[in-house]
């Protein structure tokens, strides 16, 4: 958790309380940050919006095994977003997810 008045100086939020959850990429050279906001009230609520939608609703993940992802994914309440994983040509399988908290997330298994 994150909170007060000096966090919010750097959202231009004021006094504010955040949820943080930071990742590592695999290789250990970048990182990622998740962010959920209990305080101020969030004024936006963007959970239902397509893939579409503009804004930086989404991102997207390569992972080694899409299958086995959906399967962790889905034990802590994501689903697809559409009915199935979908095959580009003999490049890559894909798919969205929405997570728990309606987040976009993009799933990219490469083919070899």
């Amino acid at each position: 958790m994150v909170e007060g008045e000096w966090a919010g100086r750097v959202t231009g939020l004021g006094d504010q309380t955040v949820e943080i959850a930071m990742m590592r990429t695999p290789d250990g050279n970048g990182r990622l940050e998740l962010s959920r906001f209990i305080a101020p009230q969030v004024v936006a609520d963007h959970r239902n919006a397509p893939v579409n939608a503009l804004g930086y609703l989404r991102v997207m993940f390569a992972v080694d095994d899409i299958d086995d992802t959906l399967d962790r994914l889905v034990e802590h309440g994501a689903h697809l977003v559409s009915r199935d994983v979908v095959q580009y040509e003999a490049s890559y399988r894909l798919c969205y997810v929405r997570g728990p908290e309606g987040i976009l997330i993009g799933l990219a298994e490469e083919l070899r």
